[in-house]
């Protein structure tokens, strides 16, 4: 299991307290900085009061490489990632678009895409709300928009770094990009070599809980090679009256290589020296593009891609003693993924008086599995278990229309409306069949306010589909785990009714304070059932609700007498409920939800080091299965630090160090029988995993 790992709160508490009652405060009284210190420029706000404004100078004291690295530094921003998982091609935006224009990649996460920009091909940064940027960002309270410079050249940047574990193995990664700008066409080529790996060490206990008795205990070792490279090339031209043509291409072959050095001491018997193995290789490809043309007030935009992830994986597991295999089990897995989509939408700035978009979705989706699982005695033989559902192909043809429409209700207010319909056709074949057609409709409403000295406040609700897990209809075997989980042909996808409230405010000068409330309305939620063929498999168990409260502060500490220093803080709670199908009691969803957690950083900017720390800590987090609870959690807070520095104005070196505090990733399994709705667990597995202290060394230089 992997840890999560990121000062001491101690400390930073004064410095939050401070933050906090400032935020609160009607206005600022605090004394101005002292005048030898030198400040950047003030980000500065449109005459409407709607869009934020950082020009490149502004990122200077950061010494940015890549437009990712000025995105991240944008006070009380939180970059969303482009997510593949969902439906279509609207709900997988992020929250950054570039020129205005959203990049037309699904697969290809927004990290990746920032990455390759130059930081030096960047002009300024725009902050504004979601609406200003098209219909797949409203309701977004944030958005940032990179305006690239249309000046001829070459830029480019190479990163190579070194990562040194615990136990001495170093690995590591060369990346780099170029971006060339010549007859209003600019060409970005990125690759990267993706080379990461890890070593935790650790143990299981297995405690029989009626007297307390170790049933078993194991110390093991995993080591983990995730090479992981990419290579992507994209090409755009943006001209007047909105006429815009991109293409992009990204080619990505993975691995995941594990392997577990497991030796077990069993409360009778004789000892063992299991081992597991485990060798994945994904491989995903995408082709999409964009083309834009003026028509009448408006412009309409065709939008298409094309992307597939293949996947070949083996899972191993062996019982050995004295360096022979008494018993085990292999999984072999081969599957395929499609997804061919096209978007046509015409969008006017002035329609009847309102701001327009119209547009349609048709998508296909298509997933090709097989999975096998085999059996092995002492004498090497394989016996093919039956799962059910094991050989399967799912497939969806999905539609959807919409319409999103935008007012000025006065200087200050602003109202959006957005109603969309879908379609899906889904059907599964193999070993089982099944078919349905799903139909849902999709409003959504939001108000935007802008105040004075820089209050802005948005209010949303709008109902969402989740994108079905197509694996989630096919049986898998989890060894890590001793487990099988079933398959579900009957899966139908979750639906929720989301409210949010965001206000934000300036603080101290260059800083935000904001504050994120909502609660969600879930109906047919997705969780855990029991199959009849006595299997544990993803299910729709009915209705549920989550309400949750965010709180960002990100500032500099200069009013606060320290100089070239900033703060940021981020703490959230939430709460969510649901019935459970075997207990009928509520509890909390099943999933990775921890229900607070807690992230604060502290940097300091001089003119030629940097460097800074930062704390992290959450909540355990607990996944209800049908005969298990399973638990997740960190021995303690994740800290980690770094610091850093420029010899000159192209080159940067860098040392990280994480997991200073050397928290470990943690687990407890309890065990019912038959299930859950016996009243007390009879067995409990505790697992602790480390991975101790890494150091990474990389340097930077801009072309």
């Amino acid at each position: 299991m992997s840890v999560k790992i990121k000062p001491n709160a101690g400390a930073c508490g004064g410095s939050l307290i401070a933050l906090a009652m400032v935020a609160l405060a009607p206005g600022q009284a605090l004394a101005a900085p002292d005048s030898a210190v030198v400040e950047p420029a003030a980000a500065a706000t449109s005459a409407e009061g709607r869009i934020r404004s950082y020009e490149a100078a502004w990122f200077a004291q950061f010494a940015p490489s890549t437009a990712l690295d000025m995105v991240r530094r944008v006070p009380g921003f939180a970059l969303e990632e482009s997510e593949d998982e969902v439906r279509g091609f609207s709900q997988s935006a992020g929250n950054v678009v570039l020129n205005g224009a959203r990049p037309s990649s699904k697969s290809e996460p927004l990290s990746a895409i920032l990455a390759r920009i130059p930081a030096s091909r960047v002009m300024r940064v725009e902050v504004a709300s979601g609406e200003a940027y098209g219909a797949d960002y409203a309701g977004k309270s944030q958005v940032v928009n990179l305006v690239l410079s249309e000046a001829g050249g070459i830029d480019g940047n190479i990163k190579a770094s070194l990562t040194r574990l615990y136990t001495g193995w170093v690995v590591p990664n060369l990346e780099g990009s170029v971006l060339i700008r010549t007859g209003g066409s600019t060409i970005n080529i990125s690759a990267s070599s993706g080379q990461e790996g890890q070593v935790e060490e650790g143990f299981d206990d297995l405690t029989w809980l009626p007297d307390g008795s170790r049933l078993e205990y194991r110390r093991k070792v995993n080591r983990v090679e995730t090479p992981d490279p990419r290579f992507a090339i994209s090409w755009g031209q943006e001209g007047t009256g909105g006429r815009a043509a991109h293409l992009n291409l990204a080619y990505n072959p993975s691995r995941v290589l594990l392997h577990q050095t497991n030796h077990v001491t069993p409360a009778s018997g004789p000892e063992r020296d299991d081992r597991l193995i485990q060798d994945y290789h994904p491989t995903g490809y995408e082709l999409g593009g964009d083309i834009a043309r003026p028509l009448g007030s408006g412009v309409i935009k065709l939008v298409a891609l094309a992307n597939r992830r293949d996947r070949d994986a083996f899972d191993g597991s062996y019982n050995r003693i004295g360096g022979a295999t008494i018993g085990g089990y292999e999984a072999l897995q081969v599957s395929r993924y499609d997804e061919v989509l096209g978007r046509l939408s015409w969008s006017s700035p002035k329609l009847l008086g309102f701001a327009a978009e119209l547009g349609s979705e048709l998508a296909y989706n298509r997933l090709e599995n097989a999975t096998e699982l085999y059996q092995l005695d002492a004498g090497g033989g394989r016996t093919r278990i039956d799962l059910p559902i094991d050989q399967a192909v799912v497939d969806e043809l999905r539609t959807e229309s919409y319409l999103s429409l935008g007012r000025q209700l006065s200087q200050s207010l602003r109202l959006e409306t957005r109603v969309a319909f879908e379609t899906s056709h889904l059907k599964v074949s193999g070993d089982t069949a099944a078919r349905r057609d799903l139909s849902y409709f999709k409003p959504g409403v939001t108000l935007d306010w802008k105040g004075p000295n820089g209050w802005h406040v948005q209010l949303a609700a709008r109902r969402t589909v989740a994108q079905l897990d197509f694996f989630d209809f096919i049986s898998s075997a989890e060894l890590t785990n001793d487990r099988i989980n079933g398959g579900n042909a009957d899966l139908v996808p979750q639906r929720t009714w989301e409210f949010r409230l965001t206000l934000d405010r300036p603080l101290l000068g260059k800083g935000v304070a904001k504050l994120e409330l909502g609660h969600d309305r879930v109906s047919q939620l997705q969780d855990r059932i029991l199959t009849s063929e006595g299997f544990d498999a993803p299910g729709n168990i009915g209705s549920g609700t989550r309400s949750f409260a965010q709180l960002t502060l990100d500032a500099p500490l200069d009013r606060l007498g320290l100089k070239a220093t900033r703060f940021k803080f981020v703490g959230a709670v939430q709460d969510h409920s649901v019935r459970d199908p075997l207990t009928g009691l509520d509890r909390p969803w099943s999933g990775f939800r921890p229900k607070w957690s807690v992230d604060a950083e502290l940097r300091r900017d001089l003119n030629q080091l940097s460097y800074g720390m930062e704390f992290y800590r959450e909540a355990a987090s607990t996944v209800y299965r049908i005969d298990e609870t399973d638990s997740f959690f960190n021995s303690g807070p994740f800290v980690s630090a770094f610091v850093e520095y420029r010899p000159d104005r192209k080159t940067t070196l860098r040392l990280d160090a994480k997991n200073l505090g050397d928290a470990a990733g943690q687990r407890r399994r309890r065990f019912y029988d038959p299930n859950r709705t016996a009243p007390l667990p009879d067995v409990e597995e505790f697992r602790h995993r480390n991975a101790h202290v890494a150091l990474t060394f990389s340097i930077n230089r801009t072309l």
